[in-house]
């Protein structure tokens, strides 16, 4: 601006770059937590045991498949694919930038899905093709109505930590990650343009690889006297 304005004749911060600030290590619940979610008893009222039909294959899908929460709102049934068995399917997702991609969805989460379709085809509205719908409208849920349905699973459950469906698409990143190290194949599932946005998730589970490094390394620990 003063150089603009004649009042000097040098930038002073010619060559240099602004340092990007570090990314933070995303949130992430372990897996006795998410058994603690999805494994809850049936609500005891017939309106609730409805509900948590449906919201434990929503929250099953997001996990089994990392999904964006918005990705998940616009599915539609015929996004979902199920072999005639029932035990192997995948899902066609929309994501960022209108781009789709299949991703592959575990038997836990087909499982549940199988257990909500037939309630969804009675709530089902005007012929709406979305997945995840409304049991009082009939029509597409919100992404707004999925956080809220997390919240009260997790208070429920009596989980204190913070739950929201991003945490569970972090969770599915970080463990597929320390399950199989394969990050382009994650990468891929997570629907990430940039590769260096998945390596995040690299990250996260330091503690583990602090075990290994104590129990590979020969001079990682020191020697009891």
């Amino acid at each position: 601006w003063l150089i603009d304005q004649g009042q000097a004749r040098i930038n002073p911060t010619t060559g240099y770059q602004l340092k990007r600030a570090p990314r933070p290590l995303p949130s992430i619940a372990d897996g006795d937590l998410l058994t603690q979610l999805l494994e809850q008893p049936m609500p005891d009222t017939p309106e609730q045991a409805r509900l948590w039909i449906r919201d434990k294959a929503m929250f099953e899908l997001l996990y089994s498949s990392g999904l964006r929460v918005g990705e998940l709102v616009g599915l539609n049934v015929s996004d979902l694919r199920i072999d005639a068995q029932g035990e192997r399917g995948e899902v066609r997702v929309t994501g960022k930038g209108n781009k789709t991609r299949l991703v592959p969805v575990g038997r836990q989460a087909l499982k549940a899905i199988n257990t909500y379709l037939p309630h969804r085809y009675l709530w089902e509205e005007q012929g709406d093709t979305a997945l995840f719908i409304s049991e009082k409208l009939g029509t597409r849920l919100t992404t707004r109505a999925v956080q809220q349905r997390l919240k009260v699973a997790a208070n429920r459950a009596g989980i204190a930590q913070n739950m929201y469906p991003h945490l569970l698409r972090h969770c599915f990143a970080s463990h597929m990650l320390s399950g199989s190290g394969d990050l382009r194949a994650v990468q891929e599932m997570l629907g990430h343009s940039d590769i260096s946005t998945t390596q995040i998730y690299t990250h996260v589970d330091f503690a583990k690889l602090t075990q290994v490094y104590d129990k590979a390394h020969p001079r990682a620990t020191h020697n009891k006297d």
